[in-house]
């Protein structure tokens, strides 16, 4: 699964530079695919392929918030979600809609910083 920020979020940003990923922004923030990968364009879910440096819609303009698509929970890089472990108010939590297997996580780490 896929970690996520609640709105109990109190926009801290602790967690940002914790993300091997580069998937945490702040609210309002338009992130990017190629922020912290090696990802130089995305096919998205609907088929359309997009620039890995085109802006991205934020998902929240309030708080920060996890990108689930960049979210590996940390798998491959370390032993446990670092966004999680630094959360003064533990807001960053599982996001019961993403389920993924760590195999799955594995496979995206390794899409998200393919060496070319």
């Amino acid at each position: 699964m896929a970690i996520m920020i609640t709105d109990e979020c109190i926009n801290c940003g602790a967690c940002e530079p914790e993300c091997p990923n580069n998937a945490i922004y702040e609210g309002g923030a338009q992130w990017r695919w190629a922020d912290g990968t090696s990802l130089k364009e995305v096919k998205t879910a609907d088929g359309a392929v997009v620039a890995g440096t085109a802006p991205q819609t934020p998902v929240s303009d309030e708080y920060y918030y996890i990108v689930s698509d960049k979210c590996t929970e940390c798998v491959g890089f370390h032993e446990e979600p670092q966004c999680a472990a630094v959360c003064p108010v533990d807001c960053c939590v599982d996001d019961p809609d993403l389920r993924e297997t760590r195999e799955r996580l594995l496979e995206k780490k390794d899409w998200l910083h393919l060496v070319a």
